[in-house]
């Protein structure tokens, strides 16, 4: 693994870890008053093009990094919308 992978890597590790307490948070209240709607589907669409992007580039530390993001996110977007 060369220095650019080193750093991606954790970049991607300490991005998906800190959206974790949230989305455990979330998981375990089903409280979805204090998240913002446009924010939520703004953020998954931004995961979203992220996933695409590292997909056309090949580069696996930000595809991985943000399928695990996306599944979290999309899953908050779903109970925002089903809970609010």
């Amino acid at each position: 693994m060369n220095l650019t992978d080193l750093i991606g890597t954790l970049a991607a590790i300490l991005t998906t870890i800190s959206f974790l307490p949230q989305a455990l948070h979330t998981f375990r209240t089903k409280d979805v008053r204090g998240i913002s709607l446009g924010m939520y589907s703004a953020f998954t669409l931004g995961v979203a093009l992220w996933l695409v992007y590292g997909l056309l580039l090949g580069a696996w530390p930000v595809v991985i990094a943000n399928v695990i993001t996306l599944a979290l996110a999309s899953s908050i977007l779903v109970m925002k919308l089903r809970y609010h």
